[in-house]
């Protein structure tokens, strides 16, 4: 799997957490997607999902790192009773807690 330091350093720090019955992390989606450009990652897709007020209630990101071919993929869902639930890919792998 392509490296990811800035996601590991969002891990090492508390910022993003693994929630096991989701199969997801507790994550601010603007930090993970901010540290997938960091590690390298174009922005190719960004669509947020809004409801009737304007409020962003999800969201898809796509980048692709140009130097290694790999694409990474977060999708996001913003509820108001818990953190912003992050799910993401890279090369069509899950990235789970290790």
């Amino acid at each position: 799997m392509h490296t990811t330091e800035c996601l590991n350093q969002l891990r090492e720090t508390g910022r993003m957490r693994w929630m096991s019955p989701a199969q997801g992390w507790i994550a601010e989606a603007e930090e993970v997607v901010s540290a997938l450009a960091r590690d390298g990652f174009e922005e190719c897709k960004y669509t947020e999902t809004r409801d009737p007020h304007c409020h962003s209630r999800g969201g898809v990101w796509q980048g692709l790192n140009r130097q290694t071919g790999a694409v990474a993929s977060a999708v996001w869902i913003v509820s108001d009773e818990r953190p912003h639930l992050v799910f993401v890919d890279i090369d069509g792998e899950p990235l789970r807690d290790a």
